[in-house]
């Protein structure tokens, strides 16, 4: 249970780094409507991250009760 949890959370970590990554190169490029796209993504992605994580937290600490 925890375990899918938490790959979960990685998931969303994970989609979050190559939307930053993908939004920093458009920028290097000076293409900054595309990177702010990207940007927004990352966000969304990280907040899911973190609920994602919550919830492994949570049931983590739960099954180890």
């Amino acid at each position: 249970m925890a375990k899918t949890s938490h790959h979960e959370a990685a998931k969303h970590h994970e989609a979050a780094a190559k939307s930053h990554k993908t939004a920093a190169e458009h920028h290097e490029k000076g293409d900054h409507a595309t990177a702010h796209k990207h940007s927004e993504e990352a966000h969304g992605h990280t907040t899911k991250a973190h609920e994602a994580s919550k919830t492994a937290h949570s049931k983590s600490a739960a099954a180890h009760k």
